[in-house]
């Protein structure tokens, strides 16, 4: 017979592994709100995004645009008030600042929501890497991205922006780090004079440009594992074209910060991404996050365009990392995180 002692400790480990598997499977569920606004993307469909002002007319007084992209729940709503908190934590650098949260949703929000057919919606995850929309037209979240940019690249509408920030916290960090690598956006805003900056906050993996993992050993027993959206092979159709040489020398070119939570390292946390192709990059996400940027670093002319701030004592909590001080030195050019000292 148990004793109480026993019988509690089993009573917490059941409880804690249905509240796990619950977390798991709560990207399958249908979101709560979906956003009003919408933006056309060329080839097909309209992506959901929040705005915090009215950008279908000329804001002259915008000098800043901040995107802030949703993890794997698809919140967008929630990242957009952690977006808004942000603007306001950062007082007069955020005064000036457009805050966008675009919202890629899945086949069961549209049904959900009874949304018009023309809403974009993809598979539970495939928007993360740049994958084709199921519907209405086989659209890449990355042109959805795209078409956002080169919004905010007219200056009708924006004469004086100077800096587009695309920041993303889990799923969105990796939508943001693949971006960053196979964006097509950040052109229409160069030829602007605008300038461009991606920030990847605490995702659960990284697209390598080798073969080379922190953990050969799982690597060499994993087929996939070099795969996009882990590596560069079978690529999506967005990105089939370059080579991935062309991809690595574009990605080096481009301005990124990696923000690490210092307390992001549950090996077990359920929203973390636990395959082999990912546990190969490392078994939490701060362990991961460094790894890469040290291998980054040691590739072919390194990363000068590249830095990593740690986010000192915070966990995997989109709204604690985008309003900490090195949240907003990344957001906004805000002073007040001291690994930003550090690196250019």
């Amino acid at each position: 017979m148990l004793k109480l002692g026993s019988l509690l400790a089993l009573f917490i480990a059941l409880i804690t592994a249905a509240i796990a598997q619950d977390e798991r499977a709560s990207n399958e569920k249908p979101v709560k709100v979906v956003a009003d606004g919408r933006i056309a993307v060329p080839g097909g469909g309209q992506l959901p995004l929040y705005v915090s002002a009215d950008w279908s007319k000329p804001l002259p007084a915008i000098e800043r645009a901040v995107l802030v992209l949703h993890g794997r729940l698809r919140d967008a709503d929630v990242y957009f008030r952690s977006a808004l908190k942000a603007k306001a934590a950062a007082g007069t650098a955020g005064e000036t600042a457009l805050m966008i949260a675009p919202q890629f949703l899945a086949e069961t929000d549209a049904k959900a929501f009874g949304l018009s057919p023309s809403v974009l919606r993809w598979t539970f995850t495939s928007w993360q890497g740049g994958e084709n929309a199921l519907g209405p037209a086989p659209t890449s979240s990355f042109a959805a991205l795209d078409a956002i940019l080169a919004h905010l690249a007219d200056r009708r509408l924006f004469p004086h922006l100077k800096q587009v920030v695309v920041a993303g916290h889990s799923g969105g960090g990796q939508v943001v780090q693949r971006y960053g690598i196979a964006g097509k956006g950040e052109q229409a805003l160069g030829a602007a004079g605008i300038g461009v900056r991606y920030v990847v906050a605490n995702p659960s993996s990284y697209a390598y440009f080798s073969s080379e993992r922190p953990d050969p050993t799982i690597a060499a027993s994993c087929q996939g594992f070099d795969d996009w959206k882990y590596g560069m092979q079978a690529r999506p159709s967005y990105l089939a074209t370059p080579s991935a040489e062309a991809l690595e020398k574009t990605y080096v070119t481009r301005r990124v910060i990696y923000l690490l939570g210092t307390r992001d390292i549950d090996p077990n946390h359920p929203a973390l991404d636990k395959s082999c192709m990912a546990e190969a990059q490392g078994p939490y996400r701060l362990v991961r996050g460094q790894a890469y940027v040290e291998t980054m670093r040691q590739r072919d002319g390194g990363t000068p365009h590249h830095s990593l701030w740690l986010v000192e004592g915070v966990g995997h909590s989109g709204d604690k990392m985008l309003t900490s001080p090195c949240g907003l030195a990344a957001l906004f050019d805000k002073e007040g995180c001291a690994g930003a000292k550090a690196e250019p």
